[in-house]
């Protein structure tokens, strides 16, 4: 069975010996060693200031947004995985959708400041499967609107822009490390918060608003990652060149085979690749639905991200239609690719599209 991706394992060996001096030192949990030693790697590595690891991706948007003290409307894009919308709604937050650019899947910058209020505290935009937003248009609109940018880079793990991570743009970004993502801990996630002074707030709010043994200052939560997370975060990193390696090389074969007769999704080219995903937006949903009765007829099971639009959630007031973020939706498929893929399985696959295109 080929999945659309399959969690990366490290070196077993490697894996052992993190175990063992957790076992030695008893810290499993509550900032432990393996916790600390993973947030200093992972800073210098993505070239970051200040992160902050979490137990999930969908609780780093929480901690964000409660870092920041968000209320009312944000603007956020209807093409996500259902986490970006669902976190803002249980945070009291009313998501308003930004329609999406049909080339990049991106929010459409252009569409941002038509949908201010004065009820809007916030811009929520996703580097969606990796591919960079228009940072610097969306980051003057803020200012000049003074509303608070958290970047939803779930998907843009080691991703650069203009030299430097994507990370660094907005207030704050987020990541997620679950276990089919480009870097992994089992479970995971981070947050990346470009103003010091907001660091700590974040840190005491992930352990239940406590800020020290005689003051809980805040409403807080248990969003604390555990040491065998970090332990299995530590021994990914050290492979992340092989994992990297081996989705540029499935990733440009696909292009290389289906480029030309497919739509592919339109890259910014001012930022680096991850080749976290491997998108293909065919001509119809008929289309799609026979490409993947094709795929799955040879136990090959891609993925419709993102299917549904998130403003067809049933949950959402006010209600609103994103033409765009629909018709993608309806048409898109993401094809397997991880480390694991053997040549003849992607080349398969690739035939298998190109039969029933």
């Amino acid at each position: 069975m080929i999945n659309v991706t399959k969690t990366y394992l490290p070196n077993k060996a490697k894996y052992q010996k993190y175990v063992d001096e957790i076992y030695e030192s008893g810290w499993i949990t509550n900032n432990g060693p393996m916790v600390q030693r993973l947030e200093k790697r992972l800073a210098e590595y993505l070239g970051v200031k200040n992160i902050v690891l979490v137990a999930n991706g969908t609780l780093a948007l929480d901690i964000a947004y409660r870092t920041l003290g968000l209320k009312g409307y944000a603007l956020t894009t209807p093409f996500s995985f259902v986490a970006t919308t669902s976190s803002l709604v249980m945070n009291g937050l009313k998501p308003i959708f930004v329609d999406i650019d049909s080339k990049t899947l991106n929010m459409d910058a252009n569409k941002i400041e038509a949908l201010i209020t004065p009820n809007t505290s916030a811009i929520v935009p996703v580097h969606v499967f990796g591919n960079s937003c228009e940072v610097e248009k969306i980051d003057a609109i803020a200012k000049k609107h003074n509303l608070k940018v958290i970047y939803d880079a779930a998907h843009a793990f080691n991703v650069k822009h203009e030299g430097q991570s994507i990370l660094n743009y907005g207030d704050i970004s987020t990541l997620s490390f679950h276990a089919t993502k480009l870097f992994h801990s089992i479970e995971g996630g981070a947050l990346i918060i470009n103003d010091d002074n907001l660091v700590e707030k974040a840190k005491y709010l992930i352990n239940f608003g406590i800020e020290d043994t005689e003051s809980i200052p805040e409403l807080g939560t248990n969003a604390k990652m555990n040491d065998f997370e970090a332990a299995m975060g530590l021994c990914v990193l050290d492979e992340m060149e092989i994992i990297s390696e081996k989705r540029k090389e499935i990733y440009e074969a696909y292009v290389e085979h289906l480029g030309r007769l497919i739509q592919l999704q339109n890259k910014n080219t001012d930022s680096t690749q991850n080749y976290n995903y491997f998108p293909i937006i065919l001509k119809n949903e008929a289309q799609l639905l026979q490409i993947e009765k094709a795929l799955n007829t040879e136990d090959i099971f891609p993925r419709r991200y993102f299917y549904p639009s998130l403003d067809t959630l049933n949950y959402i007031e006010p209600k609103q239609f994103c033409n765009t973020s629909r018709d993608i939706s309806s048409r898109i498929l993401c094809l397997p690719i991880y480390p694991g893929l053997e040549k003849e399985d992607y080349m398969k696959i690739i035939h298998i599209v190109q039969n029933n295109l």
